[in-house]
């Protein structure tokens, strides 16, 4: 399992990928590899199995929770700690305080982004596509932790050359910014080029989070280590995790 490098002591933050040496075959090829994801159509009992993979890998670290959720691209970022939901929380943030605790954020495209504090006493995790990002779920995510956060990491999400958009985006995002004009290029008939990295970094940068970590990989581009929607609509997802060891 890979890390990221250079967050505070005792943080442990990193992706998964589609390769793993335990992932279990499939009768549907589109989902060959590490899917974690239950809302794909994939066998339940296969993503429930790579699930505990994780969890078992996870617990050599000294983690003794995960948790996921029911993504919808909205704004919502829930805190939880000791608490145990008897069903998926729905949102696309997730706080905690809690050591041993994995924040659990599935992409195939989407930017993942995660936040924490010098002290390496709270960690956010946080799916950002571009409804989430031009919605507010980084600046939801901010005004629900505790403590002010210091650096941030992005995961691995569709590289600008590889990201059409239409105008209604690019309009979306710099009527409220409008320096982000510059992280559109034009395109083919009124189409743009979304830089979703450069979003997310003048976003964080914005609100005061200086290290701004990653940013350097393209899900669709890199077919054999990333799941990308907009390179087969009918794919896997791939988790990105945080967690402070105890």
């Amino acid at each position: 399992m890979q890390f990221v490098q250079g967050l505070p002591q005792g943080v442990f933050v990193g992706q998964t990928h589609i390769q793993h040496p335990k992932a279990l075959a499939s009768e549907q090829s589109e989902l060959d590899g590490f899917n974690l994801a239950l809302h794909v159509n994939d066998d339940p009992k296969r993503v429930q199995t790579h699930r505990m993979i994780l969890l078992d890998e996870f617990a050599e670290f000294g983690v003794d929770k995960i948790t996921w959720m029911t993504q919808t691209h909205s704004t919502i970022c829930h805190t939880i700690n000791e608490e145990m939901p008897l069903v998926a929380l729905i949102g696309d943030g997730l706080v905690t305080q809690k050591t041993g605790h994995v924040l659990m954020m599935m992409t195939a495209d989407c930017l993942p982004v995660v936040l924490g504090n010098a002290e390496g006493t709270e960690i956010a995790n946080l799916h950002a596509g571009w409804r989430g990002l031009a919605g507010g779920i980084v600046e939801n995510t901010l005004a629900e932790m505790k403590s002010k956060p210091t650096w941030a990491w992005l995961g691995a999400a569709i590289s600008q050359p590889c990201f059409e958009v239409g105008a209604e985006v690019k309009e979306a995002f710099c009527s409220k910014y409008a320096e982000l004009n510059t992280a559109f290029q034009d395109g083919e008939q009124g189409k743009y080029y979304a830089d979703l990295y450069a979003i997310a970094r003048f976003i964080l940068k914005q609100h005061g989070v200086a290290t701004v970590l990653g940013g350097d990989q393209c899900s669709y581009r890199q077919d054999q280590d990333y799941y990308s929607y907009r390179r087969h609509a009918k794919t896997g997802r791939m988790a990105t995790f945080a967690y402070m060891k105890k």
